[in-house]
């Protein structure tokens, strides 16, 4: 089709759309872009849209001429320049794996989620050079990709000379590059997520940050590479349009017949012990662990509140245990039918790789960039933290906000940003010892700190324990997976793609609420556990209540019900008392005690108090320090052996609270 044509078809178009042109020219420069959509298109000229998907450069600058050539009222003094932007239909969207040769200079559209983002920087887009031997100007109209074309032949002198670029006449426009990868709902266990980079212009820019999932309509462009002699060309989108998508799993295609079985499914009887039966199902055992695993790949329900602030509906659990108890497997499992998921090891993250960061970056020429990490690309989805111990303190810490507050902030070289971070955490440590101890506390036999260890829902530890029938059923377990045979107690119970669209379809659509019943049953637990609780004994806390609830919606989530019911309910009773049974009850009181899990025995807790009244005591009237052996003495006759006190002196210095001014002696730490 001729230019004059387009031309033509161009002004019959932009006529038809003069009342929101007018829309547009009210609010500039906050608006500048007419959007088109690709449906209007067709009606008006079926062939004007091929035109557009094979010569998109050519038909996008004469529809912008159009449009910049009518007499539109601007309330604005400076240089005003509209845009178009076309909307694309699904049909025109690309996975960006297979974004290709063939793609160049054609327009499509593509999926991803943001991963890094640059600043906005002004690009020259009308360059006027001077001729340094003339003065004669020359106004060049700059290509896309970042090179300068600058003249070398001066027109009225005719001399090969280096033109200079005059930046206070020349015309800038704000550019802004990202980098997106395929959303996590794409990818099977495994495969590596494919990358590429994109181009904002204008009002495009400044609009997004890492973790967005965007669709983006634009041009494949070549970026030429520096040594003359290399052949091959880097790829970018130049962005006609972008627009966020805020909603999760949006990959997941359910059609008609899907929606239809996944209620059907909904309605059987044993639905929980089938998505049980289905995580992990080549190890043996773990029964509640993996009903609770189930449970937090639905999630809870979120809602906010009056006062703004939002409660939290994803589900955090922590696998702690003996090295070889299926850990790693278990995790692999859960993120193999999670429909989105990513899986980190601890030992080889960092924080900017686990939450987010803003540092220089080749990407932005040395300039700064703020990168998404695992936790903001798992928004929506599952992130499972093997060696969850071996990370850094740093790394740990930057973890805190994350887990609660689900957003992760930035502040650095003037960057202040906040990143969405709705992601169930499912980790897994190994104790510094070695074994597993149930009569330590958890927070002294793992790098994990207490604070970070309460924000977990529900902590379960995996103990190699001698027992026949166990070790019977492992040893058939790991035996059938090496006999080639498909084994009838491997295969899980429903099929794999089958459970994502499942999930998916849970989590986009049901929202449930507590049931009065519910509410009642709840209550009634927490109530009788607080009232059990004495002295220095607390079994339950208002974070286990919010954890209870949190299972008990996922579990009516899992069996698509709106309202949770006491099934619900006495399913979210059984696995919190399941844990904290496990890893908070004193085997002295035989009662329930959740500081166990961050300070030990309510035994071990008494003696530390002991110990700390006996020093302050000994430093009292003045004294700086006292004597070690004085101290040792009154422990003694307070019933703490020597072991215990020198313990309790050495795990009190490695803190902080006491010092060793010199061999001997020790020192309270105000």
């Amino acid at each position: 089709m001729s230019e004059d044509k387009i031309k033509s078809l161009a002004e019959k178009f932009i006529a038809q759309k003069k009342d929101a042109l007018l829309e547009v020219a009210k609010d500039y420069p906050k608006k500048k872009s007419l959007p088109i959509d690709y449906s209007e298109l067709v009606k008006f000229n079926a062939e004007l849209c091929d035109e557009l998907i094979d010569f998109p450069d050519k038909v996008i600058k004469i529809f912008e001429d159009v449009v910049n050539t009518q007499n539109i009222p601007v309330n604005f003094e400076g240089e005003v320049k509209f845009h178009v932007r076309f909307n694309l239909p699904k049909g025109f969207s690309i996975k960006i794996r297979d974004v290709t040769s063939e793609n160049i200079n054609k327009f499509f559209s593509v999926d991803g989620v943001i991963t890094r983002v640059s600043d906005v920087l002004p690009k020259v887009y009308v360059g006027v050079f001077q001729c340094p031997l003339c003065g004669k100007r020359k106004e060049i109209e700059q290509e896309k990709t970042r090179n300068l074309i600058v003249p070398s032949v001066c027109d009225d002198c005719k001399k090969m000379v280096r033109f200079k670029l005059l930046p206070e006449e020349s015309k800038f426009i704000d550019i802004q590059r990202l980098e997106i990868q395929e959303p996590l709902e794409l990818l099977r266990g495994g495969e590596e997520a494919r990358k590429i980079e994109i181009w904002l212009t204008d009002d495009l820019t400044g609009k997004v940050l890492p973790g967005n999932i965007i669709n983006v309509t634009g041009v494949m462009k070549l970026i030429p590479p520096k040594d003359i002699n290399d052949a091959v060309y880097r790829k970018f989108i130049d962005a006609n349009n972008l627009n966020v998508v805020d909603r999760e799993f949006t990959e997941v295609d359910l059609s008609e017949d899907d929606i239809k079985k996944i209620k059907e499914f909904a309605e059987s009887p044993d639905i929980a012990k089938k998505f049980t039966d289905s995580i992990a199902p080549t190890i043996y055992g773990y029964k509640e662990i993996k009903e609770a695993m189930a449970l937090q790949l639905f999630g809870g329900s979120k809602f906010e509140l009056p006062d703004k602030t939002k409660t939290r509906g994803e589900t955090h659990l922590l696998l702690i245990g003996d090295p070889g108890v299926a850990k790693s497997k278990l995790l692999t499992g859960a993120s193999n039918i999670a429909p989105k998921s990513i899986y980190v090891s601890g030992k080889g993250t960092s924080a900017a790789g686990l939450t987010a960061t803003a540092e220089k970056d080749e990407f932005a020429e040395g300039a700064w960039v703020l990168k998404a990490g695992a936790l903001v690309l798992a928004s929506g989805g599952l992130a499972c933290i093997d060696e969850f111990d071996k990370m850094e303190s740093d790394d740990r810490a930057a973890m805190h906000e994350a887990l609660e507050q689900q957003t992760i902030s930035i502040a650095k070289a003037g960057i202040i940003a906040k990143f969405k971070s709705e992601t169930c955490v499912l980790a897994a440590a190994n104790p510094k010892f070695g074994r597993f101890s149930g009569e330590k506390a958890i927070s002294d036999q793992f790098n994990i700190p207490p604070t970070l260890l309460s924000r977990f829902d529900l902590i379960f530890p995996l103990r190699d324990i001698m027992d026949a029938t166990q070790d019977q059923g492992i040893a058939r377990y790991v035996i059938m997976a090496y006999t080639g045979k498909k084994e009838e107690l491997l295969i899980p119970k429903i099929d794999v793609e089958f459970i994502r669209k499942y999930i998916a379809y849970a989590r986009k659509n049901i929202i449930p609420v507590l049931g009065e019943t519910a509410q009642k049953k709840i209550e009634e637990f927490y109530l009788r556990l607080r009232r059990e609780s004495g002295g220095d004994t607390v079994q339950i806390t208002a974070r286990q209540l919010e954890g209870l609830i949190r299972l008990s919606c996922a579990s009516a989530k899992m069996r698509l019900k709106g309202v949770v019911e006491n099934e619900d309910v006495d399913r979210a009773i059984r696995l919190t008392t399941y844990s904290m049974n496990l890893i908070a009850r004193d085997k002295t009181t035989g009662k329930i005690d959740v500081d166990i899990i961050t300070h030990g025995p309510k035994e071990k807790r008494d003696k530390i108090r002991v110990m700390s009244d006996i020093i302050e005591n000994l430093t009292d009237n003045g004294k700086m320090n006292c004597n070690m052996e004085d101290v040792i003495k009154v422990a003694k006759e307070q019933g703490i052996d020597e072991k215990d006190a020198k313990n309790f002196i050495e795990n009190a210095k490695k803190e902080g609270r006491i010092f060793e001014p010199k061999s001997g002696l020790l020192g309270m730490i105000a």
